[in-house]
């Protein structure tokens, strides 16, 4: 009982480590018109800074993505907070659009390390026969996290000083309390070896998972580049043509898809499989027809997206 207790006391550390590390990934989104007050540029720039982001995480993913079972968790865990901690200097520090895209790199650089080994340590760290319950607690850290970023940076920036800087200075702290979290947790990586034996891996599929991966990648694919429109664009379409100039008001709504795409993932377990790609199309087409009838034929988010038919949904 003593160790299941400490066994999940271990996993649920882990899983806060997890929330931190992911939420630095979207800590800019609701800053991002104050940026372009600051320093003058278009929502077009506004999407190019963030698939800057997407560039780092594939970069890691494809070069270091076996690290953390070469080396161990907790390096690449240590690695992973260092980069969010280089994102938000490079944010504290910015003057002009060159550091948010620096700031945007080193996110996703942090964000690839983070995503595989983080829930990979939050299920280790489980005590024997906690794997389901476990799996609850990577998935609600991940987008969870995600979440949490928007929101505490909307908050920040509404009721706060500094609204381009106290929200990166205060997850600069919680990036280096987490790497003191991570340090006092074991490795459960009982063969490490040294970082020289990392190597690029390029994706492969195994046989038995060919047959599915087409339907599931497509839908995935399509899931996160709505995703990514909607979290990129929103904090610009609501200033502009719905007239909310409330930073924490716009960092709850894109805080609320990402809680939301939590709860959904929580009940493809009780729906299933089967039936959560079907469902996943008609959610997501009236919300971004919705988006569409208010967008202004001049909205950059309305013409930068195929049409709603060719959207299903969201992972």
């Amino acid at each position: 009982m003593v160790g299941d207790r400490q066994g999940w006391l271990r996993c649920l550390l882990g899983g806060a480590v997890f929330v931190v590390g992911m939420a630095g990934t979207t800590l800019p989104t609701p800053l991002y018109p104050l940026y372009q007050e600051e320093f003058g540029f278009s929502e077009l720039t506004v999407t190019v800074v963030y698939a800057v982001y997407a560039f780092g995480v594939i970069g890691v993913l494809l070069l270091a993505g076996n690290a953390s079972d070469t080396v161990g968790r907790r390096p690449t865990l240590l690695w992973g907070l260092g980069f969010a901690v280089a994102s938000a200097v490079c944010f504290l520090c910015a003057d002009g659009l060159g550091w948010l895209y620096a700031g945007r790199l080193l996110s996703g650089l942090s964000a690839g390390l983070f995503t595989g080994a983080a829930t990979a340590y939050v299920m280790d760290l489980a005590p024997p026969g906690g794997a389901s319950r476990a799996t609850l607690v990577a998935t609600a850290a991940n987008m969870g996290g995600l979440g949490c970023g928007p929101l505490l940076a909307g908050l920040l920036a509404e009721y706060a000083p500094e609204p381009l800087l106290l929200p990166f200075a205060v997850h600069l702290v919680l990036a280096l309390l987490s790497a003191v979290v991570v340090l006092r947790l074991p490795e459960t990586v009982r063969e490490r070896r040294p970082l020289s034996a990392v190597r690029p891996r390029w994706p492969a599929l195994p046989g038995p998972v060919r047959r599915v991966f087409v339907p599931a990648a497509l839908a995935s694919f399509v899931g996160f580049a709505l995703f990514g429109v909607f979290t990129s664009v929103s904090p610009a379409f609501l200033a502009r043509f719905l007239h909310v100039d409330n930073h924490a008001v716009t960092g709850l709504v894109v805080a609320l898809a990402f809680f939301s795409s939590t709860a959904g993932q929580f009940l493809v377990g009780r729906v299933g499989v089967s039936r959560s790609l079907p469902w996943a199309a008609p959610c997501s087409s009236p919300a971004w027809r919705s988006w569409r009838a208010r967008s202004p034929p001049t909205c950059s988010c309305s013409s930068s997206w195929p049409p709603s038919s060719a959207a299903p949904g969201r992972a």
